[in-house]
């Protein structure tokens, strides 16, 4: 029977112990389980066009496996940069946006830094900023989950945080912030890093790469996750100062973007009237499902995403999530989330999904309205 790695002290290497902050922190994790209608993690309901499949196929084919990719995915980020009106050197790339936003935190965090975060808000900002030695500070929305500008400046007046993180569309609140919130905190955090993550930008009426112009040190992070429907293929970017993308350049691990992944990104970007037609799509369908929610027993929130958040009026989150699950069909429970009690987020599927989760819904809340 072979014997078990043993370290240079002699235990075990199943003895040896992690990091403590490490070993006690649970995960960032969704429930994924099998079900006929999956509305938890803000993928597309739509797949990729047969067409586009079709050219991944022929890249895949094509593709030098022996040979490492290009360390600096120079045509990937010249493509990106380009739909932004920006050149190559704005951009940085990673496996997902949350890939960019660790290489954020690794180079402007870590011991003797800070973090401010508003809550509710996307808590991945939290956890890779605390995984990182990040002081967090936290903020406070308003009844809407707006981020009001005047205690912001006090906050990050008191605390010079070396990053302001602001989700907009919100994640999991789904609101967007005012083009004049984001400049007085782009302002404010000076000479910090404004970073806002627009993960779900391309439903929303607004962008923060409007402050490129006038705020050097505004960053704005966005995934072909959602709306360009790659959850499964990995790929993120930020735009931002070339000083803040070089940075991001030397946290990164060398080849870490698949040749793969940085020609599926291209081979999308040449398809962006597919994703526009589909973000189209995905704003139609949120407005009917918000306006289905509005009709029954549910409190629900305005939401510039593909997710709306809602609060049964007479039943706890997780009875409610149960008896959904119960029913096949699976949403996010956001209770436990700050400021969220008794909350709960569905993603926006397609037509016969959101039917499935609303017929759902209804048995759950017992005709109740």
């Amino acid at each position: 029977m072979p014997m078990p790695a043993r370290s240079s002290s002699g235990d075990t290497m199943a003895e040896a112990a992690g990091r403590e902050s490490i070993v006690e922190r649970p995960g960032y994790h969704s429930p994924q389980v099998e079900v006929a209608v999956r509305l938890n993690t803000n993928e597309s309901p739509e797949a990729p066009s047969d067409g586009f499949m079709a050219e991944l196929a022929e890249i895949a084919r094509a593709l030098k496996a022996n040979r490492y990719p290009d360390r600096e995915a120079r045509a990937l980020r010249e493509a990106i940069g380009a739909s932004h009106g920006l050149p190559a050197d704005h951009v940085a790339c990673g496996n997902g946006s949350n890939e960019v936003l660790l290489c954020l935190l690794l180079a402007y965090g870590g011991p003797g830094r800070t973090a401010v975060v508003f809550e509710p808000t996307y808590a991945l900002h939290r956890h890779i900023a605390e995984l990182s030695h990040t002081a967090v500070a936290t903020g406070e929305r308003g009844g809407g989950f707006e981020i009001e500008l005047e205690p912001a400046r006090r906050l990050l007046a008191e605390h010079r945080p070396g990053l302001v993180f602001c989700c907009s569309p919100n994640n999991p609140t789904g609101n967007s912030e005012d083009e004049e919130v984001l400049a007085g905190l782009a302002e404010a955090a000076a000479p910090g890093l404004l970073v806002v993550d627009e993960a779900y930008g391309h439903l929303s009426p607004s962008s923060a790469t409007s402050l490129f112009a006038a705020h050097e040190n505004v960053v704005v992070v966005r995934t072909f996750s959602k709306v360009w429907a790659l959850a499964g293929l990995r790929l993120g970017y930020l735009l931002a100062d070339p000083a803040v993308v070089a940075a991001c350049e030397r946290t990164s691990l060398p080849y870490h973007l698949g040749t793969f992944t940085q020609a599926a990104g291209l081979a999308a970007l040449g398809r962006s009237g597919e994703m526009e037609a589909r973000a189209a799509r995905l704003v139609a369908e949120r407005q009917r499902l918000a306006a289905a929610l509005s009709s029954r027993a549910v409190e629900s929130w305005p939401s510039a995403a593909n997710f709306i958040l809602f609060r049964p009026r007479h039943l706890g989150a997780k009875e409610v999530w149960e008896g959904l699950l119960a029913r096949s069909v699976l949403v996010r429970d956001v209770s436990s989330f700050p400021r969220l009690e008794g909350c709960l987020r569905v993603t926006v599927g397609t037509r016969e999904e959101d039917d499935a989760f609303l017929a759902a819904l209804d048995e759950v809340l017992g005709g109740a309205r």
